[in-house]
């Protein structure tokens, strides 16, 4: 999910329904909202964001400070107009990039993926069993083999992965899919993405490598 902090409505509304477009969740906060948020917001909730973009808001040079107290996810200032002191200030503040608006969003998703693959570029990939995922967004490979998956069940596998070890519920795994503010969908979806991931998996290794249990959740598992 994509976190847009802007103090108009006009223009967290209009990212919002532009990052939709793409299938890709988002919300707009403003920034009397963000501040409270962001410092009381469950961690499973803070898990599913993978970027902040702040635009036109008060104390902007002073949140990406508080963001990264409580995630790892990219910092991206969008600017109205060009200044050279405006983005090193921003850079100093501790933002992962700046932009010029306009601008469009398939190019802010690319630059937070160019984030995300510096930012995890010593893991490289996780090896789950016969189950190998990368952290760059490509498609993960079973017995070497490239295994292509639709984006959300790519999405889940890789919020499994990254959640090895324990279990995840139904709802972590929505936000982490559809962003923590999507009342338009059904929280039940999950059940049929995992379904076909798991019709995938267990096409290809012989065996379900997804284990649920009701009311703790799923967890990925070695064969």
């Amino acid at each position: 999910m994509i976190v847009i902090v802007d103090d108009r409505e006009t223009v967290n509304g209009g990212y919002t329904s532009w990052f939709g477009r793409e299938g890709v969740s988002a919300t707009g906060i403003a920034s009397t909202d963000f501040d409270n948020w962001v410092k009381t917001v469950c961690e499973r909730d803070m898990l599913a964001v993978e970027a902040f973009l702040l635009g036109d808001c008060q104390g902007r040079a002073g949140l990406p400070r508080i963001i990264k107290g409580r995630s790892s996810a990219a910092v991206i200032a969008m600017n109205d107009n060009k200044s050279l002191e405006d983005t090193l200030d921003l850079f100093a503040a501790g933002v992962d990039d700046v932009v010029r608006k306009p601008i469009h969003v398939r190019e802010l998703m690319a630059r937070i993926k160019a984030i995300r693959g510096r930012q995890r570029a010593e893991a490289g990939h996780v090896d789950i069993g016969e189950i190998r995922v990368f952290a760059d967004g490509r498609d993960p490979e079973i017995r070497g083999q490239v295994l292509t998956l639709p984006r959300r069940e790519r999405r889940i596998l890789e919020y499994l992965v990254a959640h090895k070890g324990g279990r995840v519920t139904k709802a972590q795994i929505f936000n982490s899919v559809y962003g923590l503010f999507n009342e338009d969908i059904d929280e039940n979806v999950v059940e049929s993405h995992i379904s076909k991931l798991r019709k995938r998996l267990r096409h290809r290794l012989g065996y379900d490598p997804i284990h649920s249990q009701r009311y703790l959740g799923y967890s990925l598992a070695q064969a």
